[in-house]
């Protein structure tokens, strides 16, 4: 800045060559003498030194030297008034810079210093510079402090001391010093005047280090420019970027006090290579716990490996959070899913391991495994190249000892499966914008209470969310959003999950699922789904309908509670089990469906709600709570009932059903109601000793009926003549083809009317 230039404000003062008319020996002020015939005082024109200059006698205690035009004192300026002097004969004065402080009116501004610091003259001939900084700051530097009154000033010289002397004078000049304080002004340092070169080659670390140190509160400037730092470089300072920056892929560009994505794009100009390197120093660095991305939009090329741009970790254990943005795939062949086949061995006994694997180094971890025996949502965790085996994710429940399977790798937005471990990061308010073209987030390997929170999962084309090991332990899906890229496929059709679970302690809460083939395809125990809406109808009518929740262990200790589950269904496997028989296990139990909605619009009336598919011989129900539901059918006819065993594999073993709650629940166009215990009224119009019932339309998955727990008659038990029974009759259970028939056995043969209360199982 200088308001000469840039303003065209006049600092210089008249020379004396033009004359004494306008320098005075007093203040300067209107009215004020100046020295134009004042004895003593004269222009000599040719000075050794100065060339053309003022000489005068010291005649006076304090001998004035003013300039009588106003020098203006604008705002933010800061004028240095300066003049070169000697003594010539007579006594030697001390010299000092002087002014006199107006205000806007012209009135004197008291309280102020207007006087510089005082310099003696030592020898005669010897020339003495002496000069001032005057400004309205109060800076460091600054001689004279007028603070914001005053708006104006005349300045020159005082000359003080003995009298007598001659003294010569130079041109006093008066010029704007605002530069002295540009660091000072500015909120900024910048990184080339630290010794950054900027030229794409020369390592400027050292240079934006150094300019981080001296900045003090303020921003440091990396201005116009391509700056290369061969070294990690951390910003304690906040950083403003007009140049950029480039770093190897090992290297970390630390801001500490501007870390957000879009200073990032401003630093390494490409959205990708930014988001890479900001996930690269939320890694490495302890001042900040999340990367906020402003709500920037970032075109993947590729999908992004966190691991590989992180570089430096294998496992990572402290919180982090990635939020508030999003990722978009670019539909390049990049994206496209790699298939393979390979030869290989399973042994049950290696539950999740496949041996002598042909072509082993093909295959990628995170590929999904299909083949015979292989259940759903089976996935790659390692590769052991020298020994040539897989490991698993989950077991097979009948693979044959070998055979050829495929290997299907997908591509993912987001791709943390290069991580040993990852513990505690989160997701939250992130639009993954899959395209049909990519899936959202593969998880790492192993890990804790990953977090996915306010998040869209828009149109993946085969997964939102996969866990390929235990890094779904403890995770929490809470209020996103999965939208399938299936919309108009019809629901057998469609291929596409939201998300797969592997582990335990898993809660899925409030999220909406829009026709996938699966909402969820979930292992493990201590799961708690709740509030969510999965709707995967299509527009065929009495059309096929898939699961929605897959449940795929046999005692999961889970809780699917207050869901919307929407034209699709709950399934119960074993398909993860590498001994998919019943022998020694808990079986079928330990599950609690409680207080959901489930809706049929248009199915088959041979539609299921809950349906347990054995994958073994000898299985049961024990511990299993359906209450609290509301089952409705609508849009044409009613569907039979609302639960079913899928026998195709292997069959329920009804006879030891235990501890099965089935009561509390609605029915709107379902024909045969389930409940257990089951309460029907038993009435006979004509007298008979035996009293049959079929309760086959009420007991739950196929069951038997095993225990009738109660009878109480309503009214008289009577004879054929009318007269009162009082005995007790006794029950005979299990009768019929499929043991859901009873027999009551009276006394003598008797008509009227009880209520039988009958259990599929044993209470206890």
């Amino acid at each position: 800045m200088n308001k000469a230039i840039t303003d065209g404000v006049v600092f210089m003062p008249t020379a004396f060559s033009a004359g004494l008319a306008l320098w005075s020996n007093q203040d300067g002020t209107p009215g004020s003498t100046n020295y134009t015939g004042v004895p003593g005082a004269s222009v000599i024109t040719a000075d050794s030194d100065f060339g053309t200059c003022l000489e005068i006698i010291k005649a006076s205690a304090t001998q004035k030297l003013r300039y009588m035009v106003q020098t203006p004192l604008l705002p933010g300026c800061y004028i240095k008034v300066s003049a070169r002097v000697k003594a010539v004969s007579g006594n030697l004065p001390s010299v000092q810079i002087a002014g006199w402080a107006g205000d806007a009116a012209g009135a004197h501004v008291p309280g102020v210093v207007e006087t510089g610091s005082s310099t003696l003259i030592t020898a005669y001939g010897e020339v003495l510079e002496v000069w001032a900084i005057i400004g309205a700051g109060n800076r460091t530097g600054v001689d004279m402090v007028w603070g914001s009154g005053a708006t104006f000033g005349h300045f020159g010289l005082d000359f003080t001391g003995a009298n007598g002397g001659i003294i010569r004078i130079e041109d006093v000049r008066i010029e704007d010093a605002t530069n002295v304080f540009y660091r000072k002004l500015m909120d900024w340092v910048d990184v080339c005047d630290y010794g950054a070169i900027g030229d794409g080659v020369t390592d400027d670390s050292l240079a934006f280090e150094a300019a981080d140190l001296d900045a003090k509160g303020r921003d440091v400037l990396v201005s116009d420019g391509v700056y290369h730092l061969a070294n990690h470089v951390t910003f304690e300072s906040r950083v403003r970027f007009e140049g950029t920056v480039t770093m190897p892929t090992n290297m970390r560009l630390a801001l500490t006090k501007n870390y957000d994505l879009p200073t990032y794009i401003d630093a390494f100009v490409d959205p990708e290579l930014a988001l890479q390197k900001a996930l690269q120093t939320l890694m490495n660095f302890s001042d900040h716990d999340s990367l906020d991305m402003c709500g920037r939009r970032i075109l993947l090329t590729k999908p992004l490996d966190v691991h590989a741009a992180v570089v430096n970790r294998e496992t990572f254990a402290t919180r982090r959070v990635l939020r508030n943005g999003q990722l978009r795939s670019d539909g390049s062949a990049a994206w496209n899913t790699e298939t393979f086949t390979s030869l290989a061995n399973y042994n049950a006994a290696l539950k999740t391991e496949l041996s002598n694997v042909a072509n082993i180094s093909q295959i990628p971890v995170g590929s999904l495994v299909e083949g015979t025996g292989v259940g759903r949502e089976i996935y790659v965790k390692s590769v052991n190249i020298a020994a040539g085996t897989l490991q698993l994710n989950l077991p097979l429940f009948g693979a044959p000892a070998q055979q050829t399977y495929t290997f299907k790798r997908f591509k993912y937005l987001l791709d943390f499966s290069g991580f040993t471990s990852l513990h505690r990061f989160t997701l939250a308010n992130i639009d993954f914008f899959c395209e049909g073209q990519s899936n959202g987030v593969m998880l790492a390997k192993d890990g804790l209470t990953f977090l996915v929170k306010d998040c869209y999962f828009t149109r993946p084309r085969e997964r939102g969310i996969t866990s390929i090991g235990g890094g779904c332990s403890g995770m929490q899906l809470d209020r996103n959003q999965f939208i399938s890229n299936e919309q108009t496929l019809n629901a057998d059709a469609r291929i596409s999950i939201g998300f797969n679970v592997n582990a335990n302690d898993v809660k899925i809460r409030d999220n909406r699922g829009v026709r996938f083939r699966h909402f969820g395809v979930i292992h493990g125990t201590g799961q708690m789904i709740e509030g969510n809406h999965f709707y995967q109808g299509d527009n065929v009518a009495n059309g096929l309908r898939t699961a929605g929740i897959v449940m795929t262990s046999t005692n999961p200790k889970s809780v699917i509670n207050g869901n919307y589950i929407d034209n699709c269904f709950v399934s119960w496997s074993n398909e993860h089990d590498e001994t998919p028989d019943a022998a020694g296990t808990f079986s079928f139990g330990s599950l609690s469906i409680i207080g959901n909605i489930f809706m049929s619009n248009g199915s088959a009336s041979w539609f299921r709600f809950i349906q347990i598919k054995p994958h073994g011989v000898g299985h049961f129900i024990n511990g299993l709570n359906v209450s609290g539901n509301t089952f409705k059918h609508i849009n044409g006819g009613t569907i039979d009932r609302v639960e079913a065993v899928d026998a195709s594999i292997a069959p329920m073993d009804a006879s030891k059903f235990r501890n099965l709650i089935w009561e509390g629940n609605t029915y709107n166009n379902v024909v045969n109601r389930t409940f257990n215990p089951v309460t029907i009224p038993m009435e006979e119009l004509t007298t008979t000793q035996t009293w049959p019932a079929n309760l086959s339309a009420y007991l739950p998955f196929g069951g038997k009926a095993r225990h009738v727990v109660s009878v109480m008659a309503e009214n008289k038990i009577k004879t054929a003549a009318n007269l009162g029974v009082y005995t007790v009759p006794y029950a005979v259970t299990r009768l019929g083809a499929t043991g859901s028939e009873i027999m009551l056995h009276w006394s003598e043969p008797v008509k009227g009317k009880v209520y039988t209360t009958v259990r599929v199982d044993n209470p206890v």
